[in-house]
């Protein structure tokens, strides 16, 4: 019988001195049904699926982008919705961005079709015990507000907040390095692996024309289908759109040749 290890991962993201931030992460990461269960999504995606990493090196990477475009819209006074909405404090707001960063893949522990639905379900009962410092009333509106990031990351999901949407464009911007080239390095031929592989590097940091500036550098043209076809559909919708620009450029010299035979 082959084994299986829950070995401890360590998530870690700059709290930034928010206190409530510091002992949600504390709680995710003395949780071992965590553990297992983003083992479990990594056998279902890499292993069953060949598909790219939908585990804890995602999570963390999403988390950490949604947390600095968060942290550069607040800057340039922008309030986030549950502020606005609930009278929480952007600490709250912090706090569910990095949940639903963390929790909105859940689902792939029982399917790929239809995961962000199944991701509500487990992620629901999961909040209730990270979020068990929080007063009720606090507690069930984050709870909340996670759930609904979860649901509108989906392919045609609609964010109804701005952390919601922050969570959603956080999700595409993970596309650099060795999350997807997982399906390209395992011979996996296609518009998606070649164009994943493509991208070498993304940056995120204050804009002049807006105020964030997201900057994409490819080894090849390919890339521009993350950008266009994936990373648009997502940015589109997402409440942020006008805060963001997005420019990519291929590395000087020759482009990298990612396929040597395509076949039908």
């Amino acid at each position: 019988m082959k084994s299986f290890e829950t070995k401890q991962i360590i998530i870690k993201v700059p709290t930034n001195n928010n206190k409530l931030l510091s002992k949600t992460l504390e709680n995710i990461n003395r949780n071992k049904e965590i553990y297992a269960l983003w083992k479990v999504i990594n056998v279902n995606a890499i292993d069953r699926l060949g598909m790219s990493d939908h585990g804890p090196v995602h999570f963390q990477i999403v988390a950490n982008i949604a947390l600095r475009l968060c942290r550069i819209i607040s800057k340039y006074g922008i309030k986030m919705s549950a502020v606005t909405d609930f009278g929480l404090t952007n600490d709250h707001c912090e706090v569910i961005i990095f949940l639903a960063s963390i929790f909105h893949d859940l689902g792939m522990t029982i399917c790929r079709e239809g995961h962000e639905e199944f991701s509500l379900i487990i992620a629901n009962n999961l909040l209730h015990q990270v979020l068990d410092f929080l007063p009720t009333d606090e507690r069930t509106i984050v709870t909340s507000e996670v759930l609904h990031a979860i649901i509108a990351h989906r392919k045609n999901g609609v964010p109804y907040t701005f952390e919601a949407g922050i969570v959603r464009v956080a999700d595409a911007l993970d596309m650099s390095e060795g999350r997807s080239r997982i399906p390209y390095e395992d011979g996996k031929i296609d518009i998606h692996s070649v164009s994943a592989a493509a991208i070498d590097k993304i940056e995120i940091r204050e804009g002049t024309a807006k105020p964030i500036q997201i900057t994409i550098t490819m080894n090849n043209s390919a890339g521009i289908f993350q950008i266009d076809e994936l990373l648009k559909s997502k940015l589109k919708g997402s409440k942020i759109e006008d805060f963001v620009e997005v420019k990519a450029y291929v590395n000087r010299g020759s482009e990298k040749k990612l396929i040597k035979e395509y076949k039908l």
